[in-house]
């Protein structure tokens, strides 16, 4: 497992490169860990909240309190935080039905959503139980220039428009992520137009990349996962959902019952991990975004179409790059798997994940199953071959193992 001389040479030139662009990560990386602990200092977070429950768990404290903290850090009125959620789609879906009735509008302000939130809302066809199946409405705004199109939100809703979904993150796209200034602008002029108009922020990948989270800038509720950014690298599974109370309390009864709502779920998994994992997902999220940088910089050098660039403002911590072809995005995976700590055996293959309309191949040698806040690289197969890095628990392996896939990747190059 060695690298080229043309690999080792390139890593250094991208690192002394690179070096300036991390103070201001460091920077939010600090404000987002005082954040953190402030919130457990206010909330009184004690060894007593850590363990685990079984049965129909009322009164866990260590569940309550675990949502307390959440409602706190991320500036919201309400947290629903479970291990129950088995991914951030479930955790959106359960936004989106435990609100939203027959005959209301959803609209996305964001163009096409997600591949699996398609499936959710019934996009094309609809899906057995999707949102179009109960007679939910959809419209969407198309992107402009990757930028969502302030001027025509107007256009969109209408008396019917009860809910606007806004997706911060790129998806299996190459359009830019949205900022929190983005998201405050979008948020203003959605409640200028409708005041009584929900704005829904997918904020998965998006936690701690900036000082302020959605909630904080006009969102009325988001959701996302806790094997992604707040589950710092180390939660086995789950997903959240803050915002404002009424709204988070109509989520709850779609989680479990109406009359039930948050009162029950048993803490099955270690609540320690859970508490541990958010006190370190700030240092954590700025080692991913170190690692993206480092990435973007390699593949451009490289000769291929990143986005972001190494200097643009982040917004989440997903890296994109443009490989052009299928052999290309498969080495890539390839090279990202052989240098992680889980499974480096393994070959990944593309398959039919499900909620996915084209194959996926992923590369996930992760303590927790598909977790994207470790390293992790995945792309749908379809042109033009996009990858997409997630993630990067320290900055010294995010180096080594875009290392290893530009190694892949310029092999591949040299045998053709």
């Amino acid at each position: 497992m060695s690298f080229s001389k043309k690999i080792t040479d390139l890593k250094r030139e991208v690192l002394k490169e690179s070096e300036p662009l991390f103070a201001h990560i460091e920077d939010v990386a600090e404000a987002n860990t005082l954040k953190v602990l402030d919130a457990m200092r206010e909330c009184r977070v004690s060894d007593a909240h850590f363990n685990t429950t079984t049965g129909y768990a009322y009164d866990d404290i260590g569940r309550g309190k675990l949502e307390e903290l959440y409602a706190k850090i991320f500036g919201a009125e309400r947290a629903l935080v479970r291990t129950q959620f088995v991914s951030g789609t479930h955790a959106l879906a359960t936004v989106l039905f435990g609100i939203l009735r027959p005959g209301d509008e959803l609209v996305s302000l964001t163009g096409k959503p997600y591949d699996t939130m398609q499936t959710v809302i019934g996009y094309d066809n609809p899906s057995p139980g999707s949102l179009k199946e109960f007679g939910v409405l959809y419209n969407e705004l198309p992107m402009v220039a990757g930028k969502v199109d302030m001027a025509h939100i107007k256009d969109v809703i209408t008396d019917k428009t009860k809910m606007v979904e806004i997706q911060r993150s790129r998806g299996y796209s190459m359009r830019s992520p949205l900022s929190i200034e983005d998201i405050r602008a979008i948020t203003t002029e959605v409640h200028r137009i409708k005041p009584d108009c929900i704005c829904f922020v997918d904020n998965c990948y998006g936690e701690f990349v900036d000082y302020e989270e959605p909630t904080q800038a006009g969102a009325d509720i988001m959701a996302g996962s806790l094997i992604k950014n707040p589950g710092g690298g180390i939660a086995p599974t789950g997903g959240y959902i803050v915002g404002r109370d009424d709204l988070v309390e109509l989520a709850s009864y779609r989680l479990t019952a109406p009359g039930m709502g948050d009162e029950l779920g048993a803490s099955l998994s270690n609540n320690r991990l859970l508490f541990q994992g958010l006190f370190l997902a700030p240092h954590v999220v700025s080692q991913a975004i170190k690692g993206a940088i480092f990435a973007a910089g390699m593949f451009a050098k490289l000769g291929y179409k990143t986005l972001p660039l190494p200097t643009d403002v982040r917004g989440d911590i997903i890296q994109a790059i443009e490989l052009g072809s299928a052999d290309k995005l498969i080495a890539f995976c390839g090279g990202i798997q052989k240098y992680s700590p889980v499974d480096s055996f393994a070959a990944p293959e593309p398959w039919d994940m499900p909620g996915y309309a084209d194959k996926i191949i992923m590369a996930a040698g992760t303590f927790a199953q598909g977790a994207t806040l470790a390293y992790r690289a995945a792309g749908p197969l379809r042109a033009p071959y996009n990858v997409y890095l997630q993630g990067g628990l320290t900055f010294e392996h995010a180096i080594i193992g875009i290392m290893g896939a530009a190694q892949a990747v310029l092999d591949l190059d040299e045998t053709d």
